[in-house]
């Protein structure tokens, strides 16, 4: 066992002990309080320099160890969902008696910000035994959860001088994250009417509530003339109250809008922004549009993936104990049969027809495969401003989807803790190659600029649009 491999074994149920911590916690985004400083404290025990409010956002921080070297960052997240309170282990939908109706680590972003800071402290210790170079960063990145907010700090120039980063994502399966997502924009339509008796004069009233649901009608109908890899949700957020004798005088409805690039996502903004503004004229109301956040499409760099692929073959097989696969049989049997076929299907030459309970390999990465995933993600911004690579690593029964309650429950298993140290691992041992060959980060820099075609990076989120919990 080399020195790193006792470093693991040392400091494994400390990371494990911080991972169910923050699972406890489970604090929504840019109120993740409590789990930032577990992590500070934690990285600054280590000596690593701490660097609080970075992009004057209160939760994001900066732990950093070295003063020469490439810049190697690790990103780290720790945001929870609402609405996905579970309790621990258990193989029915049960809220937690301990945290009833709050939220919960349904995509695993506990486990990913320990595993991100177990690999920053360890290529800290690989550094330290062989004298190597290095400044290491850990990035404590808020609200990945619908709050974009690796883009605010991206905006505020954050990563500007990093020459790799390196992340990864909890799943139920283990490869490389070689998938495109998709860019997208999200912004409030606030709609004002006037109110009015809608029995004694309703012809004086103008109902922005109507305005609401023809704005969603007329978005319906722009769907067919729309990208097919596109995609376009709305809530609700504000149905204008809860008497139907009042003809409502405010409503608001949240868009989400996606496309598979940045300059896509702009366009589609603007014809759903048209469409509200035709709301607003045949309701005559007024509608206010609030800009909330936005992220890049994704930019993958085959570089940095062939690297990370190799870590991953030279790991090796996952393994747990027979009482763990057990659990995850069970936790299997609670999932619909399209659950784990969502999951099979681009798998099906590792399966060869079976369904295993846990997935303990690692699936084939070609790098001529160009997909999308079709969902988004803030790293993606990061990978617009330097080479940026990122695993999947098994961490739950297979073919468990994200953003569900079995998930959550799964949190604190003993695979869920042998994922994110085997990610850990992996993404030390794919930073220490890169602090061995300078020349791989070099190569990767080269790639970047030519999947972004000598163009700068550009925030999708405006200069003058504020941080949400500012507003």
């Amino acid at each position: 066992m080399n020195e790193l491999q006792r470093f693991f074994t040392r400091e494994t149920p400390r990371m494990a002990a911080l991972a169910d911590k923050i699972w406890s916690l489970a604090e929504l985004r840019y109120a993740e309080t409590a789990s930032a400083q577990l992590h500070m404290d934690a990285l600054a025990s280590f000596g690593f320099r701490i660097t609080r409010n970075v992009a004057d956002i209160p939760t994001a921080f900066l732990a950093e160890w070295g003063d020469a070297g490439p810049v190697i960052a690790f990103l780290g997240e720790y945001d929870a969902l609402s609405g996905l309170n579970q309790q621990s282990g258990a193989l029915v939908c049960t809220p937690s008696v301990d945290s009833p109706g709050m939220a919960g680590h349904g995509c695993g972003h506990h486990l990913l910000g320990t595993s991100a800071h177990f690999a920053a402290i360890a290529l800290q210790a690989h550094l330290q035994t062989t004298g190597a170079k290095a400044r290491i960063r850990f990035y404590g990145c808020p609200a990945e959860e619908g709050g974009s907010g690796k883009t605010f700090m991206a905006r505020a120039g954050v990563f500007d001088d990093v020459d790799a980063a390196l992340t990864w994502h909890p799943g139920s399966f283990t490869g490389v994250f070689s998938q495109s997502t998709l860019a997208n924009i999200q912004a409030k339509f606030i709609f004002h009417g006037r109110a009015s008796h809608a029995a004694q004069s309703p012809h004086l009233g103008r109902s922005a509530l109507d305005a609401v649901e023809l704005m969603n009608v007329g978005v319906n109908y722009l769907r067919e003339h729309m990208p097919s890899n596109a995609r376009v949700h709305y809530a609700v957020t504000d149905s204008g109250g809860m008497s139907p004798n009042v003809v409502q005088a405010r409503a608001e409805v949240l868009y989400l809008i996606r496309a598979a690039r940045n300059h896509e996502a702009a366009e589609l903004y603007e014809r759903v922004q048209n469409v509200a503004r035709g709301a607003a004229l045949m309701t005559e109301c007024q509608v206010d549009i609030v800009f909330d956040k936005a992220c890049s499409n994704l930019l993958q760099n085959t570089t940095l993936n062939q690297v990370l692929y190799a870590k991953l073959l030279e790991e090796g097989a996952l393994t747990v104990d027979t009482s763990e696969q057990r659990k995850a049989g069970d936790f299997q049997a609670t999932l619909k049969s399209n659950d784990i076929e969502e999951v099979s299907r681009p798998l099906a030459s590792v399966l060869r027809g079976k369904v295993p309970a846990v997935f303990d390999g690692v699936a084939p990465y070609d790098p001529a495969v160009d997909d999308i995933l079709f969902g988004s993600t803030d790293v993606a911004d990061v990978s617009w401003i330097t080479p940026t690579v990122q695993a999947w690593v098994a961490c739950y029964a297979f073919g468990t989807p994200m953003h569900s309650w079995q998930m959550v429950a799964q949190g604190q298993t003993g695979l869920a803790h042998a994922g994110m140290v085997r990610a850990a691992r992996v993404l030390a041992a794919t930073a220490v190659e890169l602090v061995r060959k300078p020349e791989l980060i070099a190569k990767a820099k080269a790639e970047l600029l030519e999947r972004r075609q000598g163009k700068p990076y550009v925030c999708p989120i405006p200069a003058d649009v504020p941080l949400p919990f500012r507003r």
